[in-house]
């Protein structure tokens, strides 16, 4: 059987809801995590931090490689609304083109968002949650101002650089002869999307768990939007307690 990774997509600060201060009495993480804790996110999707749990139940299991990804942005991305002159900067609203930085005849549209992940601030962390000691391995993405990169294996125009990311996601993976890729994650109609395509592009046999992932949006044009996309490129939908799971938890034994 092909040896299995679990890919733990964008579990941070800026893409969660606050926690009350109640939960925050037991940490013992650093006060400006704690900080940014007790605020929304920049970019939080609803629900965002009520999937730590089965995360942390998959972070558990006898997968050969686990992985976390998180956005890593420097302060004048491209796609923060802030990097962008009035009127046609507001975030939400308004789109900016782009052009490809290693083929200047490509371009495309992409959204404005506001400020995020911005590299070393608390927002860009991941949740004190997430059972860190766990991972093998984080790799930082969307570090590249030119470019947008909801994908951890590649930017949006299907770019591989180390300005980009941390670090070559596939050769790291098929380095260490990983065949099948579980998705889990924020947001499930954005970067757990185009993560999980790009790893069926690449080669893998690609899961998404749908108990471990929260979207923007639930609707036809989102997560709706997703899970056709999934079905057209061959990447499949499980349950955690599916048979998929079994074969990994029964590996061990």
């Amino acid at each position: 059987m092909a040896k299995s990774a679990l890919l733990v997509v964008d579990m941070q600060e800026d893409f969660c809801p606050p926690v009350s201060r109640r939960t925050l009495l037991d940490t013992e993480e650093r006060p400006a995590i704690l900080t940014q804790c007790l605020k929304d996110g920049a970019l939080a999707v609803a629900g965002g931090r009520e999937i730590a749990p089965p995360i942390n139940e998959l972070l558990s299991i006898p997968f050969d490689l686990r992985i976390a990804t998180r956005d890593f942005h420097p302060a004048d991305h491209v796609s923060f609304s802030t990097a962008h002159p009035p009127p046609n900067n507001k975030a939400f609203e308004s789109s900016a083109d782009i052009v490809n930085p290693w083929n200047s005849s490509q371009s495309m549209s992409i959204p404005l968002w506001p400020p995020h992940c911005v590299q070393d601030t608390p927002g860009a962390e991941i949740i004190p949650e997430i059972d860190q000691s766990k991972l093998d391995r984080i790799i930082e993405k969307g570090r590249d101002k030119r470019v947008e990169m909801f994908s951890a294996f590649a930017d949006a125009f299907g770019n591989k650089s180390s300005i980009a990311a941390s670090f070559d996601l596939t050769a790291f993976l098929k380095g260490d002869g990983i065949g099948r890729v579980f998705v889990v994650g924020l947001a499930g109609d954005y970067c757990v999307r185009y993560t999980a395509v790009d790893a069926r592009k690449e080669g893998f046999e690609v899961y998404v768990i749908e108990e471990a992932v929260k979207s923007i949006d639930n609707g036809a044009k989102g997560w709706g939007a997703a899970e056709d996309e999934f079905r057209k490129a061959g990447v499949h939908v499980v349950s955690i307690d599916g048979p998929e799971m079994q074969t990994i938890k029964l590996s061990s034994q």
